[in-house]
């Protein structure tokens, strides 16, 4: 278990099950949804930006959210209570595991992967309340969950999600290849490195033919639109941080002409790298 606890912020985390709680009412907090994640909401508000569509849930919401860079998650507290809520985390590692306990003459056939990102579940199930509600001491009790119960519940969410709609199949085991590396992953970890697209897709495991097409199911991008943007929202974040000049940014987050990076960064912030600095 890790447990934290800064200005305000208490966030308990036991394995792949995030447990957080927000208790400044003034407070909230942005990050990217990198494993795809079922999370339930106890209180306060969870709003999900995905590419400009906004979605909100609030107490008693049960939503999918597919791993996706895209996606932003921002919590805060909401009409008085505070943020509480509990995620769970499906990494890569322990889908492969399900997936390999599955019986495969049972899997639906021709299940495609939905676009959307975000799904939100029905509010009153009784197997999404029975799952998290039982959950509810971890919060305040301080005992830590064994694993063998963590990976019941893990799998217990899985189920859920299946149960729910048959294109999640194709969202969670989306690595039909074992030898394949996940396409995101890789240029999560690598998007600011001088790489083509015939070496992403080797590092990968791919052919060109067969990244592009794989890249196809993951992203409505280009990967190179993809690289990008991600490039684009890096420097972003450096420039407002202020602690970096724009030049030392444009370099390190993997672009090689500085008036060019200057004028994509206009065209989607609003305004130059140098007015956008945070002093």
């Amino acid at each position: 278990m890790e447990t934290n606890n800064l200005e305000g912020i208490n966030t308990l985390r036991y394995s792949d099950i995030f447990l957080a709680m927000y208790f400044n009412d003034g407070m909230s907090c942005l990050h990217r949804n990198h494993s795809h994640v079922l999370v339930y909401m106890y209180s306060g508000e969870l709003e999900i930006n995905e590419r400009e569509t906004v979605t909100r849930l609030h107490k008693g919401d049960c939503a999918f959210i597919r791993k996706d860079f895209g996606v932003q998650l921002t919590k805060r507290a909401y009409k008085g209570e505070q943020f509480k809520a509990i995620f769970l985390m499906f990494t890569t590692r322990f889908l492969r595991e399900f997936y390999g306990r599955l019986d495969k003459n049972q899997l639906p056939e021709e299940v495609r992967r939905s676009k959307v990102s975000l799904r939100k579940l029905p509010s009153n199930r009784p197997d999404i309340v029975s799952l998290f509600e039982s959950m509810t001491p971890y919060f305040d009790s301080g005992i830590q969950p064994t694993e063998e119960l963590l990976n019941l519940k893990m799998a217990e969410g899985v189920y859920v999600l299946l149960h729910t709609d048959k294109s999640l199949y194709a969202s969670f085991f989306d690595f039909a290849d074992p030898w394949k590396i996940d396409i995101l992953e890789f240029l999560e970890k690598n998007y600011m490195n001088d790489l083509s697209l015939e070496e992403i897709a080797n590092y990968t495991g791919r052919s060109l033919a067969t990244f592009k097409r794989d890249f196809k199911k993951v992203s409505e991008l280009s990967p190179q639109k993809w690289i990008i943007r991600r490039r684009l929202e890096a420097a972003h974040a450096l420039i407002r941080s202020g602690v970096r000049n724009v030049t030392d940014i444009c370099f390190e987050v993997g672009f090689k002409n500085l008036s060019h990076f200057s004028k994509i960064y206009k065209e989607k912030y609003g305004s130059s790298p140098a007015n956008s600095i945070s002093y």
